[in-house]
């Protein structure tokens, strides 16, 4: 017996825009203001639909309308909704066919076609990191460019798959979560209309370009089918690839681009479905959202948001909103290549931890240079967008070292490593949480490009061959990433106080000049010592942590910093270093070597060093004591 196709309504009983599926039924819901609203559907790949149900009177409320159809029969048909008289995808639906292969330019100037879909994932019983911001470190990356280059050495290139290969990478290099850059389904293909034509998909062309990054409105249910391995399944490879992460300590925080038209509770409804259907730990909104309602939710209260800025909004019980902004990365860059008047910026931003809100910080980002470009480019390159280098920011903060771009210079090359160590340490040594952008660690290079949107090629792939060739980039960046795990002082929960509140005689946080305790915010100054005391952080141990004095010198002249003096049985050691090529910048735990004079240092110019504080040793004591009986001997006091 043929089945009878009818739409039903149950009452007052109002289901969330697209599909929702019952134990029985399958749920439509549609916003709309039109008057006739009918559901379309159709068998795989065939154009006509089989079936063309109207919504009754009695599905529409205000300008929703629900309804429902059995089950049964269901699960892989494709559908569409006819609102008065002109047929349409559900922006709402949860995957699409028509967008399988990535860039298609003939794909593009079809709709795609919406899908009922039902399967089910096994969790596995996921249990999400929960990572405090305090402890979180960042990696953001293109699902796409990640691995997309030949040389990723994966076997499902430029997708979510991918990217679950490389999580072990992602471990060994210390990073917490990872954050994508767009994966909804959204139209690469740039499209313009023919001119004298009426709008729709036929009457469109392509104008040769791709949008390779993705920030435009899309169908926000959906992952994006392109960057899957199993296009006809995105879903269930996003969720594993969630579900890895989490296995393996690591959280996922998912971009979304809002352009400011869609309803509050439509943002909400997106919001919350990737936490409930995808079980992500954060979401980065870029655009524009309505950030009290959506910082207030009650259901996304354990979720990390992300915005810009959060005005008057206060946080929960459980900090869970972040600003994401590019302030500390414009401030600390004037800073690192020496511009004047920007002491008072660093020692703002490396304290920077508000009650409010937690601060997402970088000093590179998808828009704008990689940090290789920062201190190698003092003008954007975009020729290749097509848009004669008028787009992109003019303002990069950069400096070249001497030379735009690739050169053999050994002395320019030598330069732009140091700089590049002391960029990292500006991030690293503050506090909030960090962030580091796909490919920094090894020296990727975007040749000047500072809005890559349009690239989808090696200018915004990552060539991991970098890895072997700039290896000396990547140890620094993981051994500063450990360096700031080890030391609870370095990310505290609370912004320090600068206050002895614990009564042991040294603030939590001090400010010095070249002189100790005396920091010199003159226009003209370059140089900031800032110490933090471990009485007020604890180890994982229970143990108190060490005594921390960072130097920052961005003078391109050495200066002598005055130490500030420890407490009885402790030196100065030096931990870090940028301007030792030799060591990398580092040393290695246990073997920080001694400070010889433990009342001042020369800071090398274009510097920071870490000096960290260590009980004295047996054979330093006995050290002491035989150059005491020296001076009584010789009589010298």
């Amino acid at each position: 017996m043929e089945r009878e196709w009818k739409l039903e309504t149950e009452g007052i009983f109002i289901y969330p825009e697209g599909l929702t599926q019952t134990e029985d039924k399958v749920h439509f819901t549609v916003v709309t203001s039109g008057k006739q609203v009918k559901l379309c559907l159709f068998e795989e790949g065939e154009e006509k639909a089989f079936c063309t149900l109207p919504f009754p009177k009695e599905a529409k409320f205000g300008n929703l309308w629900s309804a429902f159809l059995p089950k049964d029969g269901l699960d892989n048909l494709e559908y569409a909704y006819e609102i008065d008289g002109v047929c349409m995808p559900d922006a709402c639906a949860r995957r699409y066919r028509g967008r399988e292969t990535w860039g298609d330019a003939v794909q593009a100037k079809n709709p795609a076609r919406s899908v009922i879909c039902f399967e089910e994932f096994d969790w596995e019983g996921d249990q999400k990191p929960n990572t405090p911001f305090r402890d979180t470190v960042v990696y953001k990356c293109h699902v796409r460019g990640f691995t997309a280059h030949s040389s990723s050495q994966v076997e499902h290139k430029a997708t979510f798959a991918g990217i679950t290969e490389k999580i072990p990478y992602l471990k060994a290099l210390g990073v917490t979560a990872l954050e994508l850059m767009p994966m909804i389904e959204f139209e690469e293909v740039m499209m313009q209309e023919r001119r004298g034509q009426t709008k729709s998909y036929r009457s469109q062309e392509t104008d040769g370009r791709l949008n390779y990054w993705g920030y435009v409105a899309g169908a926000y249910f959906a992952p994006k089918s392109s960057y899957s391995s199993e296009p006809r399944n995105p879903e269930r490879e996003f969720k594993t690839l969630v579900k890895t992460l989490h296995k393996n300590g690591m959280e996922l925080y998912i971009d979304l681009f809002f352009t400011g038209q869609e309803r509050p509770a439509q943002v909400l409804d997106i919001l919350r479905f990737w936490v409930r259907e995808y079980h992500v730990d954060g979401i980065h909104m870029v655009g524009f959202v309505p950030e009290a309602m959506v910082g207030e939710d009650a259901c996304l209260c354990q979720t990390k948001l992300f915005y810009s800025n959060w005005n008057a909004v206060r946080d929960g019980e459980e900090r869970h909103l972040a600003e994401y902004n590019d302030g500390f990365q414009n401030a600390l860059r004037c800073f690192l290549k020496g511009d004047e008047d920007k002491v008072g910026s660093l020692a703002m931003y490396v304290r920077r931890n508000p009650a409010e809100h937690a601060v997402i910080n970088f000093m590179a980002n998808n828009n704008g240079f990689t940090m290789m470009d920062l201190v190698s480019y003092d003008q954007k390159h975009n020729e290749e967008n097509g848009e004669n280098n008028q787009d992109g920011s003019m303002y990069n903060y950069s400096w070249n070292c001497g030379v735009e771009g690739e050169t053999r210079k050994k002395k320019v090359l030598e330069l732009r490593r140091k700089q590049l160590r002391n960029a990292f340490a500006l991030l690293f040594l503050s506090q909030g949480t960090p962030l580091l952008l796909a490919g920094d660690e090894f020296g990727n290079s975007k040749k000047g490009n500072n809005n890559s949107y349009c690239q989808d090629n090696e200018v915004s792939w990552l060539d991991w061959k970098l890895l072997e060739k700039n290896a000396d980039i990547y140890e620094f960046v993981s051994k500063l990433i450990a360096f700031r795990k080890e030391h609870p002082v370095l990310h505290q929960e609370k912004e320090a106080k600068m206050m002895d509140y614990l009564a042991c005689g040294c603030p939590d946080v001090s400010y010095h000049g070249v002189k100790a305790w005396c920091p010199e915010y003159d226009y003209f100054r370059r140089q900031l010592g800032v110490m933090y005391c471990g009485e007020y952080a604890q180890k994982s141990d229970g143990s108190k942590d060490a005594y921390l004095f960072v130097a920052y010198n961005s003078h391109w002249e050495p200066h002598e910093f005055a130490l500030p003096n420890l407490p009885r049985k402790m030196k100065w050691h030096i931990a870090i270093n940028t301007d030792d090529a030799k060591n990398n910048g580092m040393y290695p735990e246990g073997k920080e070597p001694l400070v010889k004079k433990q009342k001042q240092f020369m800071v090398p110019a274009r510097s920071i060093l870490v000096f960290l504080s260590k009980a004295v040793t047996e054979s330093e004591k006995e050290k002491e004591k035989a150059k005491e009986k020296t001076k009584e001997k010789t009589g010298k006091k």
